[in-house]
């Protein structure tokens, strides 16, 4: 495989680098993922993340290993059980079903790689044309270049509005209980300059409702047929504050995120993850030991509260999704 980089992501010719992301902001700790088993646990702790990442490195880890030896059925194995990795996110699944009948794995993982950069640049182009010059911005997640092998959905977006030298001020969502918004958007917005105030999940009406933020910009991990979609838990309500107080609601995603498959949102799968992750975080626990909790990963957001839905390949608007304007769009070209 050729030498490849993006932020969170990184091929020398014979082995697969990811930033562990669990550790970021304050440590920089690149792990070896060349085995799929190693990359199957780096996906299910989040180390790995963000649904177009998630397949980009999957791909890459099966190809390594293809690389390195492994056996016809071996290579099948590897590839069921990183598709079965994380349930919600389809980007998984539709890299490891190319990946699985590949005649040059190689090759296809490096298509994945470069077929996800030039996405974001298509999302950034059709998205920086919604904002406008000082606008506020709420976002959800990490939606960025940790999340992607290019400059990121949402998150992309935002930065091209700023590179065209747009005054935006964004307020990142602290995006509770795994803190993605404040540890890893809070960190590309800081290493991209782009001016921005770190607030909690529960803070996001009260910026609506003073008139401090204009649009909001969220990413996918799925997108139903109908234009209802998938993402970390807290996008529903957000969208229904936007929706309340008027400010344009605008999901981005790949055409890869789009699940044609999938009717509507009442279909996704959502993954639910350690309750402990809700009573505290790392060696912190706010909340007495054992206290039953409640911990979806994901939320589903229809398509009733979405302003337009931004893809690589354009922007449609709520009527034109429920039009079923996303099947002639997303279909493999």
């Amino acid at each position: 495989m050729n030498p490849f980089e993006s932020l969170g992501l990184k091929h020398d010719g014979r082995t697969l680098w990811v930033l562990d992301q669990a550790l970021l902001p304050d440590a920089e700790v690149w792990l070896d993922g060349s085995d799929p088993a190693a990359m199957v646990a780096l996906i299910r702790r989040l180390a790995v993340r963000g649904a177009p990442l998630i397949g980009v490195a999957a791909a890459a880890s099966l190809a390594t290993f293809a690389q390195r030896g492994a056996s016809a059925g071996e290579y099948a194995a590897a590839c069921a059980a990183l598709r079965a990795a994380r349930p919600t996110a389809v980007n998984l699944m539709w890299a490891m079903d190319r990946m699985k009948d590949a005649s040059d794995p190689m090759a296809e993982a490096q298509a994945i790689f470069e077929e996800d950069v030039r996405l974001c640049e298509g999302m950034a182009q059709h998205g920086a044309a919604l904002i406008q010059d000082g606008e506020g911005l709420l976002t959800h997640c990490n939606t960025g270049g940790l999340a992607t092998a290019g400059i990121g959905t949402a998150l992309g977006v935002i930065r091209r509005a700023f590179e065209q030298g747009k005054r935006i001020h964004v307020y990142a969502d602290e995006t509770r209980p795994l803190l993605q918004g404040g540890r890893l958007t809070a960190w590309e917005l800081r290493k991209l300059g782009i001016p921005a105030t770190l607030v909690t999940d529960s803070m996001a009406a009260l910026l609506m409702r003073d008139g401090r933020v204009q649009r909001v910009l969220v990413g996918s991990d799925r997108v139903a047929a109908n234009g209802d979609f998938a993402n970390k838990v807290g996008t529903y309500g957000v969208a229904v504050q936007a929706h309340h107080h008027g400010v344009p609601f605008h999901p981005v995603a790949p055409f890869s995120t789009v699940d044609l498959t999938c009717p509507n949102g009442a279909a996704i799968p959502i993954e639910e993850r350690d309750p402990a992750e809700v009573r505290g975080f790392g060696p912190l626990r706010w909340a007495p030991e054992g206290m039953p909790a409640w911990n979806p990963s994901f939320d589903v957001t229809p398509v009733d509260l979405v302003t337009s839905l931004v893809l690589d390949r354009g922007v449609l608007s709520r009527d034109q999704l429920k039009a079923g304007a996303l099947g002639p769009l997303c279909r493999p070209s």
